[in-house]
């Protein structure tokens, strides 16, 4: 799913700069859009995981859902009128339980409701317990592109701790399949998993890059609120031997011709994701389907929506008129929260004239901040970029919260 801030960044317990101000924004242009669709059925819920997501008891109302979606989707058409959609990920729970027909279908109303840039990368995300190799060349000759697999590790007994419904065989099967239908894929790894050693996060690295997919995406496993592993915490690695993992990973994908471009992506020279990228570029993007959030643009505002959590209260409310529960103007202030906890996980920071484009505000406004952060060695910046310094990106909440706290 899409939360406020997209998955993986740290607000910690920082709070608004004061003195922005209120008032109208004004944007010369409007930022590119992406379509972000949220099936949130999976088979298991993971003891890890905070996503919205439901455990499918029995069969789940796929055509009752799709239907629900469209008119979601055809309910928003005002706030993107004539907007060309550049990406689409269609994310969970567990997209891959969608037959081969419901993706098809799902696709299709996409296309006849919404200008799709004819290039446009169109993701899915999959479980490797439920890759079958015929359903994945469906989904493929249906328009998906671009496949991300939910591997997380390649070993029995770290998968059963996560709770996953895969084992090391499946996931090396999946990729297998992946790889004759998709030119570009992606791989999710952890890594400070429970009991884990820094030669067995090694090994899973190791055995990821071996498949050479377009996409890495390695991320530290950390205990969420509202999870299992909240109430019932594992016993994980200290924090050397997770430093320790955090380095293996940034050598083993260098050595591999991997850029770290994002705090937990890398990528082949070219292959950075880009409906990713329009989020840490504080692009906008539509969300349909239960829980799904949405940021969209105007001129003179930037408004935040958010759909029905429950997929019957989705479903009901769309078919009423409305799937979006809440809506609300971004404040000034949360304008540069937002972008700078977004840019600033980029490894190459941003181009200095995109903070005016996406938030409507002045650089002038963060001019101090800025000059603090790099006088601390955080951040460099010349007359075109702004980007954190590896200390800056070693202590990125240090640096996001000065520009988050007063």
């Amino acid at each position: 799913m899409i939360p406020i801030y997209p998955a993986g960044t740290d607000t910690g317990n920082a709070r608004p700069m004061a003195g922005f101000g209120s008032g109208a924004i004004q944007l010369s242009a409007l930022p590119p859009l992406s379509l972000y669709i949220h099936i949130p059925w999976c088979m298991k819920k993971c003891p890890y995981c905070d996503f919205h997501s439901l455990e499918v008891k029995s069969d789940f109302p796929e055509q009752d859902y799709l239907a629900a979606m469209r008119l979601d989707l055809e309910s928003r058409l005002p706030s993107i009128w004539g907007r060309k959609i550049n990406t689409v990920f269609i994310g969970g729970g567990t997209p891959s339980l969608l037959s081969a027909a419901g993706v098809d279908q799902l696709l299709s109303f996409v296309r006849a409701l919404v200008p799709l840039d004819p290039l446009a990368e169109i993701t899915m995300e999959a479980n490797p317990g439920t890759v079958e190799a015929e359903k994945f060349k469906s989904y493929r000759a249906s328009g998906i592109n671009r496949l991300s697999l939910g591997i997380q590790s390649f070993n029995d007994a770290q998968l059963q701790a996560l709770g996953r419904i895969h084992n090391g065989d499946e996931a090396r099967r999946a990729i297998e399949i992946a790889r004759s239908n998709f030119e570009n894929f992606n791989l999710d790894l952890m890594y400070a998993l429970p009991g884990q050693t820094i030669e067995q996060a090694r090994q899973d690295i190791a055995t990821a890059i071996s498949f050479a997919p377009p996409h890495l995406s390695i991320y530290q496993l950390t205990l969420e609120e509202n999870t299992y592993f909240a109430k019932h915490p594992p016993e994980l690695p200290d924090e050397d031997t997770i430093a320790e993992m955090q380095e293996a990973a940034e050598e083993m994908t260098a050595d591999a011709g991997y850029l770290h471009y994002e705090v937990s992506a890398y990528a082949q020279p070219g292959r950075q994701a880009r409906h990713n990228l329009n989020y840490w570029h504080f692009g906008d993007y539509v969300g349909i389907g239960a829980g799904a959030h949405s940021k969209i643009s105007f001129p003179q505002r930037i408004v935040r929506q958010s759909c029905y959590r429950q997929p019957k209260a989705y479903i009901d409310h769309a078919r009423s008129g409305s799937a979006v529960m809440e809506e609300h103007e971004v404040t000034r202030d949360d304008l540069v929260i937002e972008f700078m906890l977004n840019a600033l996980r980029l490894t190459d920071g941003f181009k200095t004239r995109l903070f005016a484009e996406r938030t409507g505000l002045p650089l002038s406004i963060i001019e101090k901040t800025l000059g603090q952060a790099e006088a601390r060695g955080l951040l460099q910046r010349d007359h075109a970029t702004i980007r954190p310094t590896e200390l800056g990106r070693r202590f990125l909440i240090d640096l996001q919260q000065m520009f988050l706290a007063d």
